[in-house]
């Protein structure tokens, strides 16, 4: 089971890009969704939090630039990311916990992750 993400790719700084986070057809219940990231050398941290009723949370680094929503009949989360900045360039990588059909425990899945390049 894998969320499948989209929408990364190369920007200029103070530019935009959307991303977009699909969970599997056969999902039944999705909990809090989440965007990280990871540069080269560094660690993965939370960039984007979005509980199930649309409360959301932001790391100090994007509150004001980016936006996380989603769509439950879509089984879908997005990332806009506005005023982007170099510092922002990373591999990006959503995460929950769903169920599928079939199943009664949550289990806790990550996308490909998507790369996001922005130049100065």
């Amino acid at each position: 089971v894998q969320l499948v993400e989209s929408g990364g790719g190369l920007v200029q700084a103070g530019g935009s890009l959307r991303l977009s986070c699909a969970a599997p057809e056969n999902t039944v219940s999705i909990n809090d969704m989440g965007w990280f990231r990871q540069a080269p050398g560094g660690q993965r941290e939370l960039v984007a939090g979005i509980s199930h009723n649309g409360g959301a949370i932001y790391a100090d680094s994007v509150e004001g630039r980016f936006a996380i929503s989603r769509d439950n009949a879509k089984k879908t989360v997005y990332l806009q990311m506005d005023k982007l900045k170099p510092e922002d360039s990373a591999v990006y990588y959503c995460k929950t916990d769903l169920i599928v059909v079939g199943s009664t425990t949550y289990l806790e899945v990550w996308g490909q992750g998507t790369l996001v390049t922005v130049s100065s």
